[in-house]
């Protein structure tokens, strides 16, 4: 019989109860009256115990009932019990819990024994019962409610970790020879239902997709509820190609719209998987590798198989992120400034600011390793700051270096992550206002991503920023989503080519012909043009002859220190800006 912790039971110990009593009423001998028995509050017995065994010598009422009643239906076996209390007084043991179960397996008996010993001579003991099964009963009813998902009932989180927990120990025990795959999958555009169409119904489209979820498993998976439309399917595999095999079956889910009310709504999902070796993989870092796996499925949107590359390049951006906290904060970084020409003139228009990260082990880091890094965490808001506030002080050291109004304008890019995050407009005021500038020294660049979400946000802020004296211009235009009917109605002085197009515009005709009809939609509205990445005097002289306004790329300049630049601007005579 299965021993129960006594600490699982909020109780107190019945042998407490009664011991006392004992010792002032039970007088030695087996003739003594037991008449007490039945004023005590639990079900009670009174055996001797001796080199013969354990014999029951009086019951209460309630004793009768439970042990000889209730107990004996759920399985109760005196003889089994009377070596029990035996071997409870021998070992000194004076709480024991029992489950006794009946043939039917459907009325389970769960009982606390206390065993209390009096007597000189002849040892008689006091057996106490007390029915604890409604206590069992809710701790199991609480423990499912804890490791369930109320609105699914699949596993939640804490849930689904002990269930493939058990699995794998279940599989190991078995000797089993396969591995084990862990798919992950989360629904997409899950908020803007509930934004849109409201709670309720999201709740009712998660019931739905639960439903079908139920329908596609097999005996041998479990699937868990990890978050709010984050779900995670557990499955046995004969080789790691199977994962792809039950990641397919899954978005088969998800082919149908979901009816919600009176609308039907199209469901897509990001897809992940990783997969386990039953020797030498623990569950849970199988699990967590799905979750990296699952974050690159969201960007990539298409299903992505963990592999130990990716957890190193994963692990290489969270260094990568306190690094760059440390460096901000010990202003490690600076900004490099690349010319930007005037192709008719072939005069100092101006500089980009770009950022630089000279790591004290890993050397200089690349733009395109630690910019999404910052993105991600957050860390974007305070390097677009730093830059704001480093590019406006280099602007007027230099105005106060020529001892008049600086003849250039001097570019930053503004992430489309740090205008959701940051109030822009009032960071860019505070940069020029500690440095003492016009607002016209700056021009902010944006990519196009930036007015995808919310263009009617991005434009307000656009306004706010032209409020400023600032000049503004689109960054790598051409490559994202551009609304030509919105592009008008922006206050976008700039439109910069991405070097993609520029490179090699010359052997590819489609390039060209793509560069050509940007210049001419920024000549029609009015508005200059920079074009990234020239690299040889032809791309030069063809951009010059389509229209071009400025260029900039390694033809000209790299990227210069702060020092180097203002040398180069003082080698350079440039127009006086309008």
């Amino acid at each position: 019989m299965k021993m129960w912790d006594k600490n699982s039971f909020a109780h107190g110990s019945p042998a407490s109860l009664t011991s006392s009593l004992v010792q002032r009423t039970v007088p030695e001998g087996e003739e003594a009256s037991h008449a007490w028995l039945n004023s005590l509050p639990i079900a009670a017995a009174i055996y001797r115990v001796d080199i013969s065994g354990a014999k029951r010598i009086a019951t209460n009422g309630q004793f009768d009932y439970l042990a000889l009643g209730r107990a004996r239906d759920a399985g109760f076996d005196p003889c089994y019990f009377n070596d029990l209390i035996l071997d409870m007084v021998d070992n000194g043991r004076q709480e024991h819990f029992e489950r006794w179960r009946s043939p039917d397996n459907i009325r389970p008996l769960d009982v606390e024994i206390s065993v209390s010993r009096f007597g000189n001579e002849v040892p008689h003991v006091l057996v106490s019962l007390v029915d604890r099964t409604a206590e069992v009963q809710g701790n199991v009813n609480l423990r499912r409610e804890m490791m369930n998902d109320s609105l699914t009932g699949f596993a939640n989180r804490i849930g689904f970790e002990e269930r493939i927990v058990d699995a794998v120990d279940e599989m190991r025990s078995e000797g089993s020879d396969k591995k084990f795959a862990l798919v992950m999958f989360d629904l997409a555009r899950f908020s803007r239902i509930n934004e849109s169409v409201g709670v309720l119904a999201g709740d009712e489209l998660i019931i739905t997709v639960a439903k079908r979820l139920t329908s596609r498993l097999r005996s041998s998976e479990i699937i868990g509820r990890l978050g709010g439309n984050e779900f995670a399917l557990f499955a046995p595999l004969e080789d790691v190609r199977g994962a792809e095999a039950i990641a397919s079956r899954v978005v088969k889910v998800f082919d149908d719209p979901c009816k919600l009310s009176n609308l039907e709504i199209q469901i897509d999902c990001a897809v992940a998987a990783a997969v386990g070796d039953l020797e030498t993989d623990d569950p849970m870092d199988v699990l967590r590798h799905s979750q990296i796996a699952l974050k690159r499925a969201k960007q990539s949107k298409k299903f992505e198989l963990f592999s130990a590359d990716k957890l190193d390049r994963a692990l290489h951006r969270f260094s990568l992120e306190t690094d760059l906290r440390r460096a901000l904060e010990r202003d490690e970084l600076e900004l490099h400034y690349q010319p930007l020409i005037d192709l008719e003139s072939g005069q100092l228009n101006g500089f980009e600011a770009l950022a630089r990260w000279n790591h004290p082990t890993l050397g200089m880091v690349s733009p395109m390793d630690f910019i999404p890094v910052a993105e991600e965490s957050g860390l974007i808001v305070p390097l677009g700051r730093w830059a704001l506030e480093k590019a406006a002080k280099t602007i007027a050291r230099w105005e106060g270096s020529m001892g008049d109004d600086l003849p250039i304008k001097v570019s930053v890019n503004l992430s489309a992550v740090q205008l959701l995050r940051d109030d822009v407009p009032k960071a860019v005021e505070h940069a020029i206002r500690s440095a003492g500038i016009d607002g016209n020294r700056l021009t902010l660049e944006l990519t196009e991503s930036a007015f995808v979400d919310d263009p009617d946000g991005a434009r307000r802020v656009l306004e706010a920023l032209k409020a400023l004296n600032t000049n503004l211009a689109m960054d790598d235009f051409g490559t994202g989503y551009s609304n030509l009917a919105y592009l008008q109605k922006l206050p976008i002085d700039v439109l910069k080519i991405d070097r993609s197009f520029v490179s090699d515009m010359l052997a590819n005709r489609d390039n060209r012909a793509i560069v050509s009809t940007i210049l001419s939609l920024a000549s029609a509205l009015g508005m200059k043009t920079t074009a990234e990445g020239i690299e040889c005097a032809a791309v030069s002289a063809e951009l010059k002859g389509l229209g071009c306004t400025n260029g900039q790329g390694y033809y000209f300049a790299r990227p210069l220190t702060s020092e180097a630049a203002y040398a180069f601007l003082s080698s350079r005579s440039a127009p006086a800006t309008s």
